[in-house]
């Protein structure tokens, strides 16, 4: 009988089917009820999927390229491919077609899986560009019935196929499986390209398993853990999540109905586990924020005093200190009165465990959770270390840092500053480019993370910005961007800043507003707009962000304080390259496309931050 490695992802869904066959593995709402699916119905669709790849032609050594939004057939495809002898490489289902021809095409998929007609239509648009393409499965058919392209193929008939090949040859999934070994490259990972062409991560088996295990460690994530599948699976943080941790320790994977729904989505989850970027913990703070102002001003009282106790507990603990009787009662009382309606209210009253990851928050974000009892950690990883390498370990919390290293993982801080990390969760280089392979790892096999870092007095790892992204201006001083970014988003109506002053004399910023929140306050107010270039211009919006502005400023050192600001009138937005499929911003792209702007404040003398 054919022996499969447990140091596999195919061999740990084995192992998962083996130990609970009838535990629910994954669940996923269809018309509004949701649909569970066991262990044991996760490797049947998995093995479906393997035989049916290999019935159509799928070699050992193929690529299988997915562009869709999060769901059951996407972790399907995934494992199959694998479990066949091939990669899965995810593709941004926001990205414009030029941009998925250029990962289909670099990655040299022979096959496709595409969601629904949308996402065909992509392929089908680039497709002469594709030579190596040969089949393109589609998951929903809606729309597709008429399509006439030979290519495209049902994911039904594509399970179909696998069916009839088991049936024919018992055994043959195992003896597939077995073939796996932990060096083999499992999945590629294309970085989100903000300074280029995106790069594939190639990343094994063994290095997601060291990262795992080492994630497990630290954090103590169990298979009574509920997460919740929302952040696109072609970033290694979502992999972590509804892959990684489900198929080693039995996490119980649920899949929102998008990312614009999250929070109601929350709400009906409620996770135990929740990992949120940046943007989506800023977003559940404006939320309660912006909700709290059409609340009874008794309430609005409440709360108030509620969150003054609840910062001044937070700080106790995050300083470490003890909690006496009477800051337990208040603690309790203001639990039952405001901040368990408050958890709720963004979904996450049974999360043990949250974190912030991918980029840098604001500490004063992170303080506002705890405030209401949410504690939450930053941590902090790369594409290229597998994902994640530090985190805050157990209950010592220290905001604006990112925590201590991973179990098993090496780092050293270099003379300038750079951090670099060495083990068995650095990835296998860069998918057909080995000389940024070697621009990234040197001889040692020390990564070179492209992150300025420092460490503070208890050995938490501070992360001060991307080496290329420092600004030095005109007198000498070092700025980091994202500091005074941070900053600037805290305020419910900014949604996106881009900080500048390279060689210049004063800093000054771009800056995006909400429009939703900043549209509520509007409307509030009998503001009459029309669209978002319209109410972005209005001269009392531009009031209300000075205001904010110089709110920011207040928690700046003075040479990083924002003097001039201008408001953008459009979004910033993906098609238009001015944000990466991760909402990075391309500072480059800026830059240019605003250089006008630009001038236009650099070109006069200084005014106050009240400008606009």
């Amino acid at each position: 009988m054919a022996v499969v490695s447990p140091d596999t992802l195919v061999g740990l869904l084995l192992e998962r089917e083996r130990a609970e066959p009838g535990r629910t593995a994954l669940r996923e709402k269809e018309f509004g009820v949701w649909q569970r699916v066991t262990w044991a119905d996760y490797r049947a669709h998995v093995e479906r999927v393997a035989l049916g790849l290999e019935t159509l032609g799928f070699a050992p050594g193929d690529n299988l390229a997915i562009l869709s939004e999060n769901r059951r057939e996407w972790l399907y495809a995934e494992l199959g491919a694998i479990a066949a002898g091939g990669r899965a490489v995810g593709v941004y289902p926001t990205s414009p077609a030029a941009e998925v021809q250029y990962v289909v095409d670099h990655s040299q998929a022979t096959f496709v899986v595409c969601e629904d007609q949308e996402q065909t239509d992509k392929i089908l648009e680039v497709a002469d560009r594709l030579p190596r393409l040969r089949k393109i499965i589609v998951a929903d058919m809606k729309g597709l019935r008429h399509y006439d392209d030979p290519r495209i193929l049902p994911f039904s008939e594509l399970e179909r196929l696998g069916r009839d090949a088991a049936a024919e040859a018992p055994g043959r999934f195992e003896t597939l499986a077995a073939r796996v070994r932990p060096g083999d490259v499992a999945i590629i990972i294309y970085t989100s390209g903000t300074t280029g062409h995106p790069k594939g991560a190639m990343i094994t088996h063994a290095n997601i398993m060291a990262m795992t295990r080492a994630m497990v460690e630290i954090t103590g994530i169990g298979p009574s853990d509920s997460v919740v599948s929302y952040l696109p699976l072609c970033h290694v943080a979502e992999q972590i999540f509804s892959v990684f941790l489900n198929l080693m320790v039995g996490v119980t994977v649920n899949f929102a109905e998008s990312i614009r729904t999250i929070q109601k989505d929350l709400r009906e989850i409620a996770p135990t586990v929740f990992l949120g970027v940046p943007r989506i913990w800023e977003k559940l703070q404006s939320s309660i924020q912006i909700g709290l102002k059409d609340a009874p001003r008794w309430r609005q009282a409440l709360v108030g005093r509620c969150l003054r106790t609840g910062y001044r507990l937070a700080e106790k603990r995050l300083a470490g200190e003890p909690l006496g009787v009477a800051d337990r009662l208040a603690e309790r009382v203001c639990y039952l009165l405001v901040f368990r309606a408050l958890q709720n209210f963004v979904g996450l009253r049974r999360a043990w465990l949250a974190f912030s990851a991918a980029s840098a928050i604001s500490p004063e974000v992170l303080r506002f959770f705890h405030a209401i009892g949410l504690r939450v950690k930053e941590g902090y990883g790369m594409t290229e270390v597998s994902g994640l390498s530090f985190i805050h370990p157990g209950d010592d919390i220290r905001l604006g840092t990112v925590g201590v290293v991973v179990p098993g993982l090496e780092f050293r801080i270099a003379e300038d500053g750079e951090l670099l990390n060495r083990g068995a969760q650095v990835f296998a280089g860069y998918f057909r480019d080995p000389d940024a392979t070697r621009a990234i790892v040197d001889g040692d096999g020390w990564l070179h993370t492209g992150d300025i870092v420092e460490l503070d007095e208890a050995g938490h790892l501070k992360i001060v910005d991307r080496k290329k992204a420092i600004i030095i201006t005109a007198g000498g001083k070092n700025i980091a961007p994202s500091e005074v970014e941070n900053a600037l988003k805290v305020s419910p109506y900014i949604k996106e800043a881009v900080v500048l002053g390279e060689g210049e004399r004063f800093v000054a910023a771009l800056l995006q507003i909400d429009y939703d929140n900043v549209g509520k306050w509007a409307t509030e107010r009998r503001i009459a707009y029309t669209n978002f270039k319209n109410l972005s211009q209005h001269p009392e919006v531009r009031e209300l962000i000075a205001g904010e502005v110089a709110a920011a400023n207040e928690q700046l050192a003075q040479v990083k304080q924002v003097r001039e600001f201008r408001l953008l009138d459009k979004e910033l937005d993906h098609d238009d390259d001015e944000v990466t499929a991760t909402m990075k911003v391309r500072r480059a792209t800026i830059y240019k496309k605003y250089a006008h702007v630009i001038e236009d404040i650099y070109g006069r003398a200084g005014r106050s931050a009240g400008a606009g």
